[in-house]
């Protein structure tokens, strides 16, 4: 899956509405990264220092992001951040508005002398243009000279031609725009009604419309649907009724619903997507933190694909895949049976309930026939409710189908003034045997997802019973290769297990194993730790729960003698992936304990967290471990990333990086490690495909850092 690199215009009805909250606002400096990075260093009354990007290149992004997210300040500032910082220096952020439905946020700030508006075009090219109060450009990052429009210094700004809002229209200008397009509802919605691709996937999606029906098929109930579904979407957006979140792609060879199968991230939107359903996501509090998360963490390398590398198929994620699909139509046959027998009941209800329903219908015919609007006959029941017997069972009216809302037993029925009790029964059946026609088509659908997920087996049974390659090239098996001249190294990968934890291997080859949440640690202790495993972690807060493991899970535990360095090492780890490194601190101290030390049970007037453990006993403590790190590529025998202490990785990589605790947030940390891989290797694209910032970020501690003199 791609990933997301350019907000919607959904996304920006969201943005808007949280970045008003920060009306107020003052502006203390501007800073320009490059040609398309803008930055506002603010101040909050409330929230403190508020640091607000807007990028315009090849990613496309406005929000707010946490100070550890934002890059250092440059060198000499550009003409462009001049001006800037001449026109805003202690101006208050007045609001920030949605050009229309357009990609296109502009933001106003206010000063006694002047103010100044800030115009971010998150589309095409991308550009940023500083307006003053009479709507003149005074300087734009790129100036746009076109017959629609003009974007350069000392001409009115010129906005894009206006496209259709659907914010801004009723049900029968939108059902109008449908119906002049002669494609399918989900390409009208993306481009007619400028929904773009994914919002309307998601639309007839929560419609429960057919996304591929032509419009000459489709009629006033599809659009009503669609157009239903966009309006309570819309004003969730508007509200900021949200629930943001930040979608992960499925790491290869992972399957379930934790941590582990979690590849790059992919999208990030203001509300849980249906469409984006499969996927897992992390959930956030404001939708700019979701951003922040999501671009802060984005892989902007270019992709290539993986040349002639010939890897095992993903069958376990096809095999999980299969597996949720049939979840899914077992429990649609268990709510089309509930819903058949719903309707039925309803049935039986209005003919129970003869004589009480045709009174009300009857009343209601007599009415709209005299001339009484739908409002009025609602009100004249609710006069009537405890006087006139049969009044309290109206429930209302539907305006726009004409119907009537009766209320019998625990069921609200539906209900057609201009029909008898009969046909409206009628009608309640036909939907039942209707909704039992689908049952039967979901049951035959999971006979055919059964026999894909047997297929799917049987191949991983195949795969697995062919003979391993052992044919390597006699001159990749020598030993003094030097893989950073070659002109092509090749790719060889090898998934284990224990992958999905932070890990490293000591000099002397023991696997050290550190959670990377709560649930990891619980895990680690009570299903990885054998009883002659050693046990580490920081004095400080917030470090992982760390295992020497003196044996493979699939092997007898031994009570082997661990090599003092190797000790140190982990130690060290245990201290680098706490809060030490976090904090920017050089150094700190860790401890080791037997398994045997190690409880899940506090003492008497205690509690313990998820992931938390109690330490009984003596401890051996290692003082002043440096918080030093490196991140190298290995070439043989696999072809991978490696991090952990310097000592550990220095002898098990081709080349490495060393780093230290510092400043840049560890995505951008990241990038400057991959850049500097690729300035050592011949084969850039070996690198690309081996240890892109993504990959290197798992094997980084949490925490800003810098590359070491």
């Amino acid at each position: 899956m791609d990933q997301k690199r350019e907000l919607t215009s959904v996304d920006l009805v969201a943005l808007t509405a949280e970045l008003n909250r920060l009306q107020g606002a003052k502006v203390d400096k501007a800073y320009l990264y490059g040609d398309d990075l803008l930055r506002l260093k603010m101040r909050d009354f409330d929230r403190g220092r508020v640091e607000l990007l807007v990028e315009v290149g090849e990613t496309k992004r406005a929000h707010t992001a946490a100070p550890e997210h934002v890059p250092d300040a440059p060198g000499r500032p550009p003409n462009f951040a001049k001006m800037l910082r001449n026109r805003l220096s202690g101006a208050d952020f007045h609001e920030v508005r949605q050009h229309g439905f357009d990609r296109i946020l502009e933001f106003e700030f206010r000063r006694e002398d002047q103010d100044t508006t800030v115009v971010a075009e998150l589309f095409g090219e991308g550009n940023v243009a500083v307006v003053d109060q009479n709507g003149e450009v005074v300087d734009s990052l790129d100036t746009v000279r076109l017959q629609s429009r003009t974007v350069a210094p000392g001409a009115q700004y010129g906005f894009p031609s206006a496209r259709v809002n659907p914010l801004e229209l009723d049900y029968e200008e939108f059902a109008a725009k449908m119906r002049d397009s002669d494609t399918d509802l989900v390409r009208t919605l993306a481009t007619q009604l400028n929904y773009g691709g994914l919002y309307a996937e998601e639309l007839c999606t929560r419609a429960g419309v057919e996304k591929t029906k032509a419009i000459a098929d489709a009629g006033d109930e599809e659009f009503r649907a669609l157009y239903d579904a966009s309006e309570r979407l819309l004003d969730a957006v508007r509200s900021g009724d949200l629930d943001p979140r930040v979608y992960f792609e499925r790491a290869d060879g992972e399957t379930g619903d934790g941590e582990a199968e979690r590849g790059r991230r992919v999208d990030v939107t203001p509300l849980a997507l249906e469409e984006r359903s499969d996927l897992p996501s992390d959930a956030f509090e404001t939708f700019n933190e979701a951003l922040d998360d999501y671009f802060t963490n984005l892989d902007t390398t270019e992709e290539e694909e993986s040349g002639e590398t010939v890897q095992r198929p993903d069958f376990e994620a096809e095999i999980e895949k299969q597996q949720r699909i049939i979840e899914q139509q077992e429990q649609a046959i268990e709510d089309f049976a509930e819903q058949a027998a719903a309707e039925r009941e309803k049935a039986e209800l209005l003919y129970a309930n003869y004589d009480l329903v045709d009174d009300i219908l009857s009343t209601v015919r007599d009415a709209r026939e005299a001339g009484h609007g739908w409002r009025d006959i609602a009100e004249t029941f609710e006069d009537a409710a405890g006087d006139v017997p049969g009044a309290d069972a109206f429930a209302g009216v539907n305006e726009s189908d004409g119907t009537v809302r009766v209320r019998l037993d625990d069921y609200t029925v539906e209900v057609d003034p201009g029909a008898g009790v009969e046909k409206n029964a009628d009608e309640h059946y036909k939907e039942a045997k209707r909704i039992e026609e689908k049952q039967a088509g979901a049951r035959q659908a999971i006979e055919n997802t059964r026999e894909d997920l047997e297929a799917v087996r049987r191949r991983r049974e195949e795969w697995e019973a062919e003979p391993e390659d052992s044919g390597a090239d006699d001159d990749e098996a020598e030993q003094d290769v030097d893989w950073l001249s070659r002109s092509s190294v090749p790719v060889r990968k090898q998934e284990q297990w224990y992958e999905r934890f932070r890990w490293f291997r000591t000099s002397e080859g023991f696997l050290v194993l550190g959670g990377r949440d709560a649930d990891q640690n619980e895990e680690l202790v009570k299903k990885y730790m054998d009883r002659y495993d050693r046990f580490f972690h920081s004095q400080a807060h917030g470090g992982p729960i760390t295992v020497l493991k003196t044996s493979a899970p699939s092997e007898p535990a031994k009570d082997i003698e661990v090599p003092d360095a190797s000790k140190r090492q982990a130690a060290q780890f245990a201290v680098c992936c706490s809060s030490v490194w976090k904090d920017g601190r050089g150094a700190g101290d860790a401890y080791m304990v037997t398994p045997d030390q190690v409880s899940k049970t506090p003492e008497s007037g205690e509690y313990l967290e998820k992931g938390g453990f109690a330490i009984r006993g003596d401890r051996t403590y290692f003082r002043d471990l440096p918080a030093e790190w490196a991140v190298g590529i290995a070439c043989e025998p696999h072809t991978r990333v490696l991090g952990g202490p310097v000592d550990a990785v220095a002898d098990q990589v081709e080349t490495m990086v060393e780093i230290e605790p510092g400043r840049y947030a560890q995505g951008d940390a990241a990038k400057r490690i991959y850049r500097e891989f690729r300035e050592r290797f011949a084969d850039q694209s070996f690198v690309r495909k081996v240890a892109s910032p993504g990959e290197i970020q798992k094997y980084m501690p949490p925490g800003g850092s810098r590359i070491r003199d």
